[in-house]
């Protein structure tokens, strides 16, 4: 165009408002939670597929050595993996605590010359904020628990998708060798030193999926071990996504039983609120979970314990689990009316 025009069009630009640090702040945050959703749920399908076309075209031999790179690592995530303390503590975290916020409340001290195993509860949809709290360090936790070094089980397939594994060991996360979901839980991992919390989230499977509801705080109770057991509970969890839920015998919930059985959880069809406004629906959670942790209870070591001894620290981590609930409900938005139903 002509000089006036260009001269009218920089003028105008120019006389746009710039953003407010709280519209830089905002915008951070939505991008550190859509670049964890994003990552959680397709990071590990993308790069198998990337990797599966790359075997047919020059750069062959990337996946080739990639899978090489895997049948030679494929015992670290079951060894402990490959924790990165940097990316623990990466800036994005902070914005992504930010969102909801996030807010880790200490209700007990735990000695670091004992093992814990802390369930967390509820599952919820992506587990957002066991993840935010014991995985990154951006409430945290090593702070308020000096000595304790947490760690996140998740379903042993997840270790399984290229370039996902690699995620989820960096952050501290390891492997169930059985179904997060099974009755017993067999397989989770008991550490055999000190310092050491590992976080289990009970109902990873097609039962707890069900249980993911808003406003319904329903639990399994998490499998027993040789080591204090801590309650924990995210007020909020299940508030952050809406799921579909499909009717007995419908073709779509005959889907997720299959899946089940193959792959040791159900998929679920959920949503959540858009990128650009918070009543379009989008993959986005809209509110702010905050666990709490509870008094630790102590379990005995025993090589063949008996049905009335499991019985018995069952119901001692129950009425623990429900303690927590009742004391701090009213603290994060919930009535003395509602209930945690186990």
């Amino acid at each position: 165009g002509s000089r006036a025009s260009v001269q009218a069009a920089l003028r105008t630009l120019l006389a746009v408002p710039w953003p407010s640090q709280r519209d830089v702040r905002s915008a951070l945050q939505l991008l550190a939670v859509l670049q964890w959703v994003l990552s959680f749920l397709l990071l590990g399908t993308v790069s198998l597929v990337v990797l599966i076309y790359l075997l047919f075209t020059s750069f062959w031999l990337i996946p080739v050595l990639y899978l090489a790179w895997i049948i030679f690592d494929w015992d670290t995530p079951e060894r402990g993996g490959r924790r990165l303390p940097c990316l623990r503590r990466w800036t994005v975290w902070n914005h992504f605590r930010d969102y909801f916020p996030v807010k880790l409340v200490k209700t007990h001290d735990l000695s670091p010359s004992h093992n814990y195993i802390i369930g967390s509860h509820p599952h919820g949809i992506l587990c957002v904020g066991a993840f935010c709290n014991f995985i990154t360090g951006s409430t945290g936790f090593e702070e308020m628990f000096p000595g304790i070094h947490s760690f996140l089980t998740t379903l042993a397939g997840n270790f399984r998708l290229p370039l996902f594994r690699e995620y989820l060991m960096s952050g501290g996360e390891q492997p169930l060798p059985s179904p997060a979901g099974s009755a017993r839980g067999q397989g989770v991992p008991a550490p055999s030193e000190g310092n050491t919390g590992v976080m289990v989230l009970p109902g990873a499977g097609r039962a707890g999926m069900e249980l993911c509801l808003s406003s319904t705080f329903t639990s399994p109770a998490p499998c027993l071990h040789p080591a204090f057991l801590v309650p924990s509970f995210s007020f909020g969890e299940n508030d952050l996504f809406r799921q579909v839920v499909f009717e007995e015998g419908s073709w779509m919930r005959s889907i997720q039983q299959r899946f089940q059985k193959m792959i040791g959880f159900a998929p679920c069809v959920f949503y959540g609120r858009g990128l650009t406004s918070s009543r379009s629906r989008g993959l986005l959670p809209p509110s702010c979970p905050l666990p709490a942790a509870g008094e630790p209870v102590a379990v005995p070591k025993a090589q063949n314990p008996s049905r009335e001894l499991v019985d018995t620290y069952h119901e001692m981590y129950i009425q623990a689990l429900l303690k927590l609930f009742n004391d701090n409900k009213t603290k994060y938005g919930l009535s003395e009316t509602d209930e945690l139903h186990i």
